[in-house]
Formats: structure tokens, sequence, C-alpha cells
């Protein structure tokens, strides 16, 4: 017989969570920071239609988007060091932390490179145009005109990007990280309850998504009242 539910575990292991949402924040952080990175230069290619390199982008995009992230963190866990030992570099040594940050960070890349994209060729081209025909350069055309606009089509689905790096980084704990989930199994499997923790880490993990929300919804307003004012 398992132990009876009991509804003051939950806020006690609520607080004992709470103390390892850094670590989770952490990497989503990070992974978004590899993932913005990572998508830029994943959209380059596709956005100036670059010779050989398009196809080698449009794989690393498709792999990435079409296979589950649990499988990708597996594979690079297990398998990029395998790949450089022939090259004389050892990363049996290397925090599990990095490997969950590159994984997440090119998975979120994937999807940032086709928002790039899709939002850039969203803009009139007729405005590159006309900012070229009064001698404005390439990159001030993109930074000045492009770009400001390319962000607000974006914000929506970046908000989403967001918000599934938040969840998967609950996933973080399968290869040794010992983030909010990671600590929750631990503590479920030596207290016989599991269900207690894991409505303590749902909370934590919705109110979290509440605030992302609420912080990109703000955003999403302030630019659409810029976005009237300059009409």
């Amino acid at each position: 017989m398992g132990n009876a539910f009991d509804w003051q575990s939950i806020w006690k292991y609520f607080l004992i969570l709470l103390q390892y949402l850094p670590v989770s924040l952490i990497i989503l952080v990070s992974s978004l920071f590899v993932g913005s990175v990572a998508g830029a230069l994943l959209a380059a290619p596709r956005l100036y239609k670059w010779r050989f390199v398009n196809g080698w982008s449009a794989a690393i995009i498709s792999f990435f988007r079409g296979t589950p992230i649990i499988i990708q963190l597996i594979l690079i866990f297990y398998g990029l060091p395998e790949l450089m030992k022939p090259l004389g570099l050892d990363l049996t040594r290397v925090s599990p932390a990095v490997f969950v940050v590159l994984t997440f960070g090119l998975n979120s890349g994937a999807s940032l490179a086709e928002i790039y994209r899709l939002s850039v060729n969203s803009i009139d081209r007729g405005q590159s145009e006309a900012a070229a025909s009064i001698g404005m350069t390439g990159w001030s055309t993109f930074y000045r005109i492009i770009f400001p606009q390319a962000v607000r089509v974006a914000m929506p689905h970046l908000s989403n990007v967001v918000v599934s790096s938040l969840k998967d980084t609950s996933l973080a704990f399968s290869v040794g990280v010992m983030d909010m989930m990671g600590r929750g199994e631990a503590i479920g499997l030596v207290s016989y309850r599991l269900l207690e923790v894991y409505i303590s880490l749902a909370i934590i993990y919705y109110l979290v998504f509440l605030i992302l929300q609420y912080v990109f919804t703000r955003l999403e307003r302030r630019m659409q009242r810029y976005s009237r004012a300059m009409t």
C-alpha cells in the first residue's frame, strides 16, 4: 500500500524544489542564447540562398525540428564525445550541463532559424529597394528598416519558443543534471510521494510560464503602440 495523499507535502516540496529553479533558468537562458546565435547562422544561408551551405542548413533545421529532443540529447551526450576522440579531444570530463545547453540550443535554434527567415521574408522587398535608391547600405537597411519590423512579426513565435524551451529543461535530469526535475525525482523515490512532488513541480513551471507570458504580452503591446506611432 502506498502512502496516503498529503496536501501539506506539496507546500514542503514546493519550497525545496524552488531552490533549484535557478538551475533550470540558467539552462533556459543559456540554451536560448546558443539558439539565437545558431538560428541566425542557420537562417542566413536560407535567406541569401548561399549555394551548398543552404542545403546543409536546411538539413540541420529539418533534423532538429523533426526528431524528439530527448533523442537529440542522448545522441549529443553520448555520441559527441565518441566523435571527438579521433581528434584527440576528451569530452568525458565536460559537465553534462554543457551538452544539455548545446542540445537545447540547437533545438531552439532550428525553430528560431525558420522564424527569422519567415519574419524577414514577410517584409515588403520594396522597402529595401527604396532604401538602396537613397544610398543606404545593405547592413544599414537591415538594421534600421527590416530588423525592427521583423522583430514585431516574430514576437508571438519567439514567445512560443521560449515557453517550449522552458518545458524542455525538465529533461536535463535524464543525463545527470540536478535541476528541479532531477531533485524532484530523487525526493519522490525516497519519500514515495511522487504525486505530491509532481504537483509541486507543475505549480512552479506554471508560475514561471505565467510570468513569461505576462512579459511577452507587455512587449507585444509596447511594440504595437510603437508601430502605430510610427505610421
